[in-house]
């Protein structure tokens, strides 16, 4: 009996150093693997800019519903409301108002941006970022350095922390070019539950 314990526990030792210690290519596609699985994703958020020119953070509060491969509704509840919308090609922020061509085009961009964070898609497009990965306990982080001129004016990082309990992403942390972060942690995580298509709408 006691031998067969040791047996057990030099398995068991095995399998747990197996699992750590990945490359970042395995690391990755892990993480990828997770966001080809999630089709629909709806939770809380908590938004928190720290910035530069003033003491302090501001915190916003929300709630998020994104549907692959371009449904995004990011809704602000707290302090004040607003919402930005991404149906297909359209692109809508604050409460349905439709923006010009080139903030449309802008809007697009950042919805896309993140939605295909939240889904950890962005992995994946080396054409649009360089990423490192590295393991931590609970979790793997991932860190993007945007390649295309137009993120580059604006981000010089983006990392993602993945938990990989609930195989998706549970934080989002945005580094602008200005000093400023935003840090987005996501809440009560609901993964391929069905969406009304209204919530894409207005």
């Amino acid at each position: 009996m006691k031998r067969l314990l040791l047996v057990i526990g030099y398995w068991l030792l095995v399998i747990a150093l197996s699992a750590q210690n990945l490359s970042e290519q395995q690391i990755i596609d892990r993480m990828t693997v997770a966001a080809k699985a999630i089709k629909t994703v709806q939770c809380d958020f908590t938004q928190t800019k720290h910035t530069k020119m003033l003491k302090g953070e501001q915190v916003s509060k929300g709630r998020m519903a994104c549907q692959q491969p371009d449904k995004l509704r990011w809704e602000y509840t707290s302090p004040k409301a607003s919402s930005l919308i991404l149906n297909g090609t359209d692109a809508r922020l604050n409460k349905g108002t439709e923006q010009g061509a080139g903030s449309k085009k802008f809007v697009g961009e950042m919805a896309r941006m993140i939605m295909n964070s939240v889904a950890g898609k962005c992995l994946t497009d080396s054409r649009a970022f360089q990423v490192s990965t590295k393991e931590m306990p609970s979790k793997y982080v991932a860190t993007l350095l945007p390649l295309r001129k137009e993120m580059k004016r604006i981000y010089t990082k983006l990392v993602l922390h993945f938990d990989l309990e609930q195989s998706t992403v549970t934080e989002v942390e945005m580094y602008e070019k200005s000093g400023d972060h935003t840090v987005i942690e996501l809440h009560n995580i609901r993964i391929n539950e069905p969406i009304n298509a209204e919530t894409f709408v207005n």
